[in-house]
């Protein structure tokens, strides 16, 4: 590591912590030539697959465009930051745990719909609308009709465990 200060090449560590929740390590260093003292901070880069688009093109995963995807769904809806953040890191979880090199966005989208599910139906329904290029006010009519069944399907098993008790 390059001293900042005067670009000597000898520094050594003074201090070492965890943060951000252990995704990162923060390093107090010291440069052994001019003796400033700086920070710096590490994280392992991980690689992400490739995103084959629909029109057979491939690009680099971006997660500032699917952050952005999600936010304009989960606009003016009463989520947390914290929330997306954790879907953004389970989402990429997901993609790298597939061991694929590349995925099709259709595999990203489809991911994307199901954390939107759990996170906000309003959201959920924003998206795949666009998502799923509804013709028409039927094909939304459909899906709503669908979530509809899965919420009642859930507070069936949810009213039977706390009935038991």
């Amino acid at each position: 590591m390059y001293c900042p200060f005067c670009s000597a090449l000898d520094t050594k560590v003074i201090d070492s912590r965890l943060v951000s929740d252990g995704h990162q390590v923060r390093r107090r260093r010291e440069c052994l030539a001019c003796h400033e003292r700086y920070t710096t901070f590490e994280s392992a880069e991980l690689v992400m697959p490739r995103i084959i688009k629909r029109d057979g093109t491939r690009e680099p995963f971006n997660e500032d465009k699917m952050r952005a995807g999600l936010m304009r769904a989960l606009e003016k809806r009463p989520v947390d930051t914290e929330q997306v953040e954790l879907s953004i890191n389970k989402l990429k979880s997901q993609m790298r745990a597939t061991g694929e090199r590349e995925i099709t966005s259709e595999m990203l989208g489809n991911l994307l719909m199901t954390q939107l599910k759990e996170l906000d139906k309003v959201a959920y329904l924003r998206f795949a609308s666009v998502y799923l290029s509804f013709e028409d006010i039927s094909e939304f009519a459909d899906e709503i009709a669908r979530l509809g069944k899965e919420s009642l399907g859930r507070g069936k098993r949810s009213k039977k465990k706390t009935d038991k008790k």
